[in-house]
């Protein structure tokens, strides 16, 4: 399975604390880790500030606020969604002054939050949930196993 990831740095800065390769790397990385596909997968990246996200917010979630991150993940909706070579499996967009801003409220450093929040939009994409308690656990259970493979621990 080849894997495409679609970057877009969409904000100024932060070039201390993002490497696209390195990012690239990593969705491929867990993507091949978590998910079977006999086709191609194709996602996108967005990276982009508080302004901009918290339009995407409103305008598909109806909250009219900056937020970390937001995924559109596609599996669910394959009849809409899959054509082409590619199994498409979302889009993620993730403000990086939240990320930022996080960064400092829950004392991590920023990469850890980034990575943190990556995932989190990764894992939707393949399909995994909050809403239900029960979803929620598994969830995190899921984010920190990752994140803990890769290096990006809590006392970062």
């Amino acid at each position: 399975m080849d894997i495409t990831v679609e970057l877009t740095k969409g904000i100024e800065g932060y070039n201390e604390f993002i490497d696209l390769e390195t990012v690239e790397d990593y969705i491929k990385t867990v993507i091949e880790d978590e998910y079977e596909s006999e086709r191609d997968i194709y996602m996108s990246l967005l990276l982009t500030n508080n302004e901009n996200i918290q339009v995407v917010n409103r305008d598909y979630r109806g909250k009219d606020q900056p937020t970390d991150v937001i995924s559109f993940a596609y599996l669910d909706n394959e009849d809409d969604f899959q054509f082409g070579p590619y199994l498409t499996l979302g889009d993620i967009v993730i403000s990086l002054e939240r990320v930022k801003e996080q960064a400092g409220d829950y004392n991590h450093s920023f990469k850890r939050e980034f990575y943190y929040v990556l995932t989190h939009g990764i894992l939707h994409l393949l399909g995994y949930d909050h809403i239900e308690d029960e979803d929620k656990e598994v969830m995190r259970k899921k984010e920190e196993e990752i994140l803990e493979m890769h290096g990006y621990r809590r006392d970062m």
